[in-house]
Formats: structure tokens, sequence, C-alpha cells
């Protein structure tokens, strides 16, 4: 589980940096401030993903911050594109942003811990 965890968090890390970077670089819709927070907020997930993979203390919050950081400006990049901010998406962002935290959760190597 903690694989697929990892695997996802650093898939859609790397998908928010790629994005992040195409419309900073050619198409220019939003802002330079949102692509790159875009691109730091992926290569915060990538960087939590490999440290979860790691089983590294803190990792998980880590992790969890990048994905708060791509829910949030998810919200600003889709009223800025759309005009309008749609529940359907974010749910679902939501939805896989949790079920990610939960598999990494749960497939955590507690051997050989240190428990202060």
């Amino acid at each position: 589980m903690l694989m697929v965890a990892t695997l996802g968090m650093s898939f859609y890390g790397l998908y928010s940096i790629i994005t992040g970077i195409t419309d900073l670089l050619t198409v220019g819709q939003l802002e330079w401030w949102a692509n790159l927070w875009l691109i730091g907020a992926g290569s915060t997930l990538v960087f939590g993903a490999v440290l979860v993979r790691a089983s590294m203390p803190g990792s998980l919050a880590l992790a969890t911050a990048g994905l708060l950081a791509l829910q949030s400006i998810s919200l600003h990049n889709t009223n800025h594109l759309y005009g309008e901010v749609t529940l359907l998406p974010q749910f679902a962002r939501l939805i896989f942003a949790s079920l990610l935290v939960t598999l990494a959760y749960v497939g955590w190597d507690w051997e050989g811990k240190i428990e202060i």
C-alpha cells in the first residue's frame, strides 16, 4: 500500500510540475505566481512522497501539506479559468488526496521505529 501511495503522490506532483512549467513557458493562461505555486506545491509533494517511501518521520505531514497546497491552488485556477468553482472536481481531488494519505498511513512501516 505504501508503494501505491508513493506512486500516486509522485505522479500527481510530477503532473502539477509539468503543468505549471508548460503554462509558465508557453500558454500563459494563469498568472506567473500561480504557476510558481503549482510548481512549488508539486515539488513539495514529490519530495514528501520520496520521504514517505523511506518511512521518515514527518514525511506524511509534508506530503499532506503538498496535497493541501495543490487543492488550494486548484480552487484559484478553476475560478480563474472557468469563472466559477464547481464542487464535483474539488470533491474528487479531496477523495483522491484522502485515499493517498490513508494508503500511506496504513502501509507505513512501523517496525524498527523509535517511539517517544
